[in-house]
Parts: C-alpha cells; structure tokens; sequence
C-alpha cells in the first residue's frame, strides 16, 4: 500500500509541474514540446518500476514511421521513454479523463473507424506530423494482444506513409517489437504476462492499481532493421513484412533471445 501510495504522490507532482509546461510549448510549437513528453515518461517507468532493455536503435533518417506490436497502455511510456514520438490512436482515447489530455499533448492523431471517409484527413495530419520531423508511432495490429503473440497487421494503417510520399521523397519504416519478459526479477511466462498486457475487456484503473502496487516489470524493445521507401512501395506487402520482423523479434525476446543475431 505504501508503494501504491508513492507512486500516486509522484505521478501526481510530476503531472502537475510538466503538465503547464507541455501545454505552452505546445501552444505556441517550442522544441520544448517534443522533450517534456520523454522525461514525464521516463518518470512514469520509473514510478510503476518498469526496467527497459533496448536492442538496437531508432533510425536517423527523417521522416520516420515507426510500426510496433501493441500490448499495454505502458507502450506509450516504454517508446517515448526511448524517443520523442507521437501516436497515432484510436478517438475514443481522446474522450478520456486525464489521459485523453496527455494524448492530445503529445500531439497523437486520432483515427474514428466508424469514419472511414476521414482516412484521408488522419493520413494528410500523420503525414503533416513526418514531414515536420517527428517519427509517428502505428501500432500495426490495430488493438492490443495478450502480449503472447503478435496479431496480424492491417495494411490500410500503412497507407499514412503513402500520403507522406505524395508530398514527395521517400519516407524510412521502422519495425519495433515490444515484448514483456519479467516479473519482480523472474522471467515471465505465458500465464503471467497478462500483469503487463492490457488487452479485451480489461479495466484501465484495476490494472494501473495493480502495477502501482507491485512494479517490477521488464520489457525489452527491439528496433528493426529500417527501410527506406520510394513512392512504387506497395502497402500490402510492406504490412506484411513488418508483420514478420516484429513477430520473429518478438518471439525472440520473449525467449530471451533478443539481440542473438546482432
């Protein structure tokens, strides 16, 4: 209960001091915008003890469309931890308390999939989002898994790099694997990554009490190998070789064997 109770104090003091900040660097566009979601990330893991492991590095090149699993609301703090980044999510997400706020502060892309005449308005923003230098995170499947596996990616979310391409140019593809790998220092199997995963039906608030709780959770990101694409790039079969590598990566991490062939 204490632990719970350190965790909440701190989260609070670090959203009420970087909170004000992010929403005048954003009002009037400082660089400032793209650091303070990083360190108030860096905070969140280390408030809720999560310990990331990184394998590889982000690509230089610019604009950057990065394309991941997705298993828990913790990616968001594990990527920006590691990179200034905006997502892109779905607009549900805009409507919640408090972390509708922070979403929009860090300035994500909302997607209505009710909407589909709007994919060519998201793809113009994500597009504008690249071109201006920030690397957009896609998260491929769509939704959120049990963190066991990796689900099929849609291919229509790669259409925002075609957008980006009609600008002119190329755009550089990144696959990222997200895998939860331990548990207050024990490896964590299949029946244990759900303390991590928040997928399906499952509550926010239960879930965010629980890790407040307990900490302790490991998560390794692997960063693939980049590809630069022209505008003869086909999205079907580059969402299907993203699918591959962030499911062999991940399949190795999850075996601890991630980084082997590096």
């Amino acid at each position: 209960m204490l632990r719970l109770a350190v965790t909440g104090a701190g989260f609070a003091l670090a959203t009420a001091a970087l909170l004000p900040v992010q929403w005048v660097s954003v009002r009037f566009t400082w660089p400032l915008r793209r650091l303070v979601p990083t360190l108030f990330h860096r905070i969140v893991c280390l408030l809720f003890g999560v310990r990331v492991r990184e394998v590889g590095r982000p690509a230089a090149q610019r604009p950057l469309l990065i394309v991941s699993n997705h298993v828990s609301w913790l990616d968001i703090a594990v990527i920006t931890s590691r990179l200034p980044v905006v997502f892109v999510a779905k607009s549900e997400i805009a409507a919640w308390p408090l972390f509708g706020l922070f979403a929009k502060l860090q300035r994500s892309v909302f997607v209505d999939r009710a909407r589909r005449q709007k994919t060519r308005e998201v793809n113009a923003e994500i597009a504008e989002r690249l071109a201006g230098g920030d690397p957009v995170v896609l998260f491929g499947e769509g939704t959120s898994s049990d963190g066991n596996r990796v689900l099929p990616f849609r291919s229509a979310l790669i259409g925002a790099a075609g957008d980006a391409l009609a600008e002119g140019g190329a755009v550089t593809i990144q696959p990222l694997s997200i895998a939860y790998t331990g548990f207050q220092g024990i490896p964590m199997g299949r029946q244990h990554r759900p303390v991590a995963a928040w997928y399906g039906a499952a509550d926010l608030v239960p879930h965010l009490l629980h890790l407040g709780r307990h900490g302790g959770i490991d998560v390794t990101l692997t960063w693939g190998a980049p590809v630069r694409l022209g505008t003869a790039a086909e999205r079907k079969a580059v969402a299907r070789s993203l699918e591959t590598s962030v499911r062999r990566l991940t399949a190795e991490a999850l075996r601890g064997r991630a980084g082997a062939r590096r």
